[in-house]
């Protein structure tokens, strides 16, 4: 998913070609801090998942990084599925359109939702609403990184790989107009 990120228009100038965005942008967590945070969050998971087998829900297209590197250090047996929601009106950040739902059954299940950040927190809030609305017994949240807003959110994560500045941020699952997900370091958007 792509994270919801402040002031888009105003500082994001969208006529960029990939390179010229890393150019123009800051390191904020090394491939080493996340590798790290990731680590981590793996040592985390183990404890609280030793007796149980859980669904993963991966949330696209962010989530899909910190799946994808988390997955092999993970010791207990899951199913492992996906989500894919968006927002319709981003700046105003209302309505969400569903474009995949969980295709396996998460009744009587523990859930555990995995994503790229937490940043306004109005989609995550309701993917877990879902999951309880078709019966999830539990649902718990990891998140590569959450973003320190100055308001409350709807929802918070179980598991924090890191917190970032509140930014245009992008990197480990996170794009920048569409690119630069791949990158296994996280940056932040100069706004000049």
């Amino acid at each position: 998913m792509s994270a919801l990120q402040p002031n888009l228009n105003a500082s994001l100038d969208l006529d960029l070609n990939p390179s010229q965005y890393l150019q123009n942008a800051s390191l904020i967590c090394s491939a080493l801090d996340v590798t790290q945070a990731i680590d981590i969050l793996a040592e985390s998971l183990n404890e609280v998942y030793l007796n149980d087998s859980p669904i993963v829900l991966c949330v696209m297209n962010g989530g899909l990084y910190l799946t994808g590197q988390l997955l092999p250090k993970l010791k207990f047996p899951l199913e492992l599925d996906y989500v894919h929601a968006t927002r319709y009106d981003v700046m105003a950040g209302k309505s969400l359109k569903w474009l995949t739902k969980p295709k396996s059954s998460v009744k009587d299940k523990n859930i555990l939702i995995l994503d790229d950040i937490l940043d306004e927190g109005i989609t995550l809030k309701a993917i877990v609403d879902e999951c309880i609305q078709l019966g999830a017994k539990q649902v718990n949240i990891a998140v590569l990184v959450d973003k320190m807003l100055d308001k409350e959110k709807p929802i918070k994560a179980d598991y924090v790989g890191l917190t970032v500045p509140n930014r245009y941020i992008f990197g480990c699952g996170m794009d920048i107009n569409g690119w630069w997900r791949n990158l296994p370091a996280i940056y932040a958007f100069n706004n000049n």
